[in-house]
């Protein structure tokens, strides 16, 4: 198997036109765009025809302007005075304001106005001169109508009218100015007076017709408030009855807005607080003097004690009975009489101060009775005007209902009075927000077709187009053209291109006396085939040269090298490069055999052996010597061995897999350094595949700018024997007008082309 650095297999094959992925190449895309600069030009050439033609043909427009401006100190005192309010406040608002003037309210008003229907020069103006011609040619045509006057229906009016209508509507344009309250009409015409005179029409209609919508407005406001203002009137009065009628039957009599049940039940409701503070406070009074009885202390201290004369008095004796009998027991014992008579004193006196607390909580339990018994009457006082005052409450839901009915109405009919009035004011009082601030005037210069303009986007557009045209051809163009697309899509060196060489008749040459010996000599029917020795200096013989260099680099000293030239399909010329390289590798001292292979078309053999009688099918069936049958090149001794027999032969794969045709090649390895075998195309037929185990390498021709990049690399990566024996490709019939085109700077093909001169001078 060959080896070869730069060799890779691809993985990933593109698509027919895909671009290999990386940085985007600007020589490359120079070379684009210097391959289909014509096509570009092509383009812009005929928009721009297309684009004078257009300003030849066209009928200069004329656009008059007129400016209309929402006022806002109007619109204030229009919402002082109008019942409908709502000033132009807001963008939507202004777009309206855009929109009507725009619609066909406002065209029917100024087509009425200036009676357009019946205006001959703008009925007409729409048309070209080309249209204006044909109906004039049209009407002189119509002989009929000379002699006859025609009535027109109403129908045919109207018709009329909203042509008018649709002309004016075509022409008119109203777009607001910036973020102001500025609205611009523009109205275009073929004649700049009637552009003005129509553009200040619709500002003027627009005017009217805000008059006249509020008025109408105004008016229609003000019979539907009369209408609703004697409904209102009678609904406020009956249910206004209603209210006191409801009062009367229902017993709800109130003071100062409020029911007299509500009131007693909140004095009621006062009082027992009051009772119930008062029960609390005699009940604590009870509680704590019979605590002081009970636990029998003499020196506790009651309000109502304070107050006693007998309690104080009494006191007073038992803290004296007290000192002294203390002091009697101090000094003379707790036994002595007298101490002993004192202290039975003490506890009289005791005794009479605590029925006199007895009297004193009788009679605060006497009090307590009476609070609590307030307390519980008053109580139920207030169940009973609680449950009155609820019932009232229940009755009073409804009364509040009839009057919130009742207030309602009144008020309602206060407010459609009033609107009324405002109504009644408005009509006689109409203001519009709009005006005229800048009025319209006949235009000088046409606005329409702008020449410059339509210039330029002709070149533009021609551009684009030319652009697209070319960018689809790129996109389309699935043929090798240049060694990096051979060397990206197929992974194989590129050996060189070999331009188209003109075909002619091969010159006659004096045959010998020896008529046996001319019958060896090979007869070429074309110059093609000898091509590389008649140019030596040629970018053809260049090419071979760089073929033979990649195999003498591969193949090393092997003797002999035998190479096989095959194509993809048939008529790639794999032949005329196959026999020009054994010229070229003979003219060089090289012992040289060219095979013709080809055994279902041999195309060689057409070209240099026409007059054989015998050759390979011979050898290899016959078993036939090889020096009987060889051909020979007197001026190179170039040695071919033709096929020369016209039958068709179906297993030309077997005869070149035979052990004859082993033989046959150990025969000519004993004479020839370069065996050059010229075999069948790998597309179509298997004889290539079948012959590669006897070939050393292979050189793959491709015709430039016809051969599919997808075939050949779908029949390369199907090939792996051919594609690991593969020198390199060899791109046949390059037109060089065309290559040019291709050659971008920095490529091998720009320095190829750049130094010819000086392998022409060599």
């Amino acid at each position: 198997m060959l080896q070869q650095s730069n060799r890779h297999m691809p993985t990933e094959p593109f698509e027919d036109g895909d671009a290999v992925p990386g940085a985007i190449d600007f020589d490359k895309l120079l070379a684009i765009v210097h391959r289909q600069w014509r096509v570009a030009a092509v383009a812009v050439i005929v928009m721009v025809a297309f684009g004078l033609a257009y300003l030849l043909t066209a009928v200069p427009l004329y656009t008059a302007t007129t400016n209309v401006m929402i006022d806002q100190s109007n619109s204030k005192l229009a919402d002082q005075l109008s019942v409908l309010g709502g000033g132009l406040e807001d963008e939507a608002s202004i777009l309206s304001q855009v929109e009507l003037l725009k619609s066909e309210k406002i065209g029917l008003d100024v087509v009425d106005k200036l009676d357009l229907s019946n205006d001959a020069a703008f009925m007409s103006s729409a048309g070209s001169p080309v249209s204006r011609v044909l109906d004039l040619v049209r009407s002189i045509a119509n002989i009929s109508s000379w002699f006859t006057s025609h009535e027109l229906t109403q129908d045919e009016i109207e018709a009329k009218r909203r042509a008018a209508l649709a002309r004016v509507l075509d022409g008119v344009d109203v777009k607001r100015v910036g973020r102001t309250y500025v609205l611009e009409i523009d109205f275009t015409s073929p004649s700049p007076q009637l552009a003005a005179t129509v553009a200040g029409a619709i500002a003027e209609a627009y005017l009217t017709d805000q008059l006249d919508s509020k008025y109408d407005a105004t008016r229609r406001a003000s019979d539907w408030l009369q209408n609703r203002i004697a409904e209102l009137r009678q609904k406020a009065l009956e249910t206004d009855l209603a209210v006191q009628k409801f009062k009367t039957e229902k017993g709800l009599i109130s003071t100062n807005g409020q029911l007299v049940s509500d009131q007693q039940l909140t004095e009621l409701n006062s009082a027992l607080i009051v009772a119930q503070a008062e029960s609390a406070k005699a009940k604590a009074r009870y509680d704590h003097i019979k605590g002081l009885i009970d636990s029998g202390r003499t020196d506790s201290i009651v309000t109502d004690a304070l107050d006693s004369s007998v309690i104080n008095a009494l006191r007073t004796k038992y803290l004296d009975a007290a000192k002294r009998e203390s002091d009697i027991s101090a000094r003379l014992g707790t036994n002595h009489a007298q101490a002993v008579r004192l202290r039975a004193e003490m506890d009289e006196y005791r005794r009479l101060m605590f029925d006199e607390l007895g009297r004193i909580a009788e009679s605060y339990q006497s009090d307590l009775k009476v609070a609590q018994e307030r307390e519980s009457s008053l109580r139920e006082q207030v169940a009973m005007a609680t449950g009155v005052s609820a019932s009232d409450n229940e009755t009073q839901v409804q009364l509040r209902e009839l009057e919130r009915e009742s207030e309602t109405y009144r008020s309602l009919y206060q407010t459609f009075l009033q609107r009324y009035q405002e109504a009644v004011q408005q009509q006689s009082f109409p203001v519009t927000e709009a005006r005229v601030i800048s009025a319209a005037s006949a235009p000088e210069k046409p606005s329409s077709p702008k020449k410059a303009l339509v210039l330029a986007l002709s070149i533009v557009l021609g551009g684009m187009i030319g652009a697209a045209i070319g960018a689809f051809r790129e996109y389309r163009d699935r043929f090798f053209r240049i060694g990096d697309q051979v060397r990206d899509e197929l992974g194989l060196e590129f050996l060189g291109v070999v331009p188209m060489v003109a075909s002619d008749a091969a010159p006659t040459v004096q045959e010998p006396s020896d008529t046996e010996l001319h019958a060896r000599f090979i007869r070429k029917v074309s110059t093609v085939t000898n091509f590389v020795v008649d140019h030596p200096l040629s970018a053809f013989a260049e090419t071979l040269r760089s073929t033979k260099i990649a195999a003498d680099f591969t193949l090393g000293d092997r003797h002999p090298k035998i190479i096989g030239v095959v194509s993809t399909l048939p008529g790639e010329g794999k032949t005329t490069v196959s026999t020009n390289f054994a010229e070229l590798l003979a003219s060089q001292g090289s012992r040289t055999l060219l095979i013709d292979a080809d055994l279902r078309n041999p195309g060689l053999s057409r070209g240099v052996a026409r007059h054989a009688t015998a050759g390979l099918i011979e050898a290899l069936a016959d078993g036939r010597s090889l020096k009987d049958l060889l051909l020979l090149n007197p001026s190179t001794h170039l040695a071919v061995l033709p096929i020369a027999s016209r039958r068709t032969v179906p297993h030309s794969s077997e005869l070149l897999t035979s052990p004859a045709m082993d033989a046959l090649i150990k025969q000519a390895s004993e004479s020839f350094d370069h065996i050059i075998v010229d075999l069948p195309p790998i597309g179509p037929v298997v004889d290539a595949r079948a012959f590669a185990p006897r070939v050393d390498a292979f050189v793959f021709v491709v015709e430039w700018g016809k051969t599919s990049r997808k075939a050949v690399r779908s029949t390369v990566l199907s090939e792996p024997q051919i594609f690991s024996k593969c020198l390199g490709v060899v791109l046949n019939k390059a037109d060089q007008d065309k290559m040019k085109l291709y050659r971008a700077y920095g490529s091998s093909e720009y320095y190829s082309n750049r130094y010819q001169s000086y392998y022409r001078a060599e």
